[in-house]
């Protein structure tokens, strides 16, 4: 109770005085000026994202098509990749070269579609808390 009281005196000595209100005035429109310039640049980032993330997902989808295409149309007897060298270890590539690029291409897309969502995800926080601001 006496803190309260401790607190409630300090809280009525201070007796808070304003100069110039042209002065007061010209520093909160500045102020202001720079929360608009962030907003602003804040709203860019989040455009310049979407288009990337948008551009980036065309392109893997295109790419995707392409190299899948590309591996159901050659001859499943005729390896992609004729070597001219005859050891075990290039003929084991040869052979399974189909498989092992298949995976590597649906390895790549797994990648590409993780990340967008995680870009998705960092978007739509920064959409929040945008919103949160103002």
């Amino acid at each position: 109770m006496t803190k309260d009281k401790a607190l409630e005196e300090i809280f009525l000595a201070q007796k808070p005085h304003f100069d110039d209100k042209a002065d007061f005035m010209a520093r909160l429109t500045k102020r202001l000026d720079a929360v608009e310039y962030i907003r602003q640049y804040q709203e860019a980032t989040l455009r310049r994202y979407r288009i990337a993330m948008i551009m980036v997902f065309v392109v893997g989808i295109i790419s995707g098509a392409i190299s899948t295409v590309w591996l159901l149309s050659t001859p499943a007897d005729v390896p992609l990749i004729n070597f001219q060298i005859q050891t075990g270890f290039f003929i084991w590539l040869a052979e399974n070269l189909r498989v092992l690029t298949a995976a590597v291409l649906s390895l790549l897309m797994t990648i590409g579609f993780i990340s967008i969502a995680i870009n998705v995800q960092d978007i739509l926080d920064m959409r929040t808390g945008m919103k949160r601001v103002a």
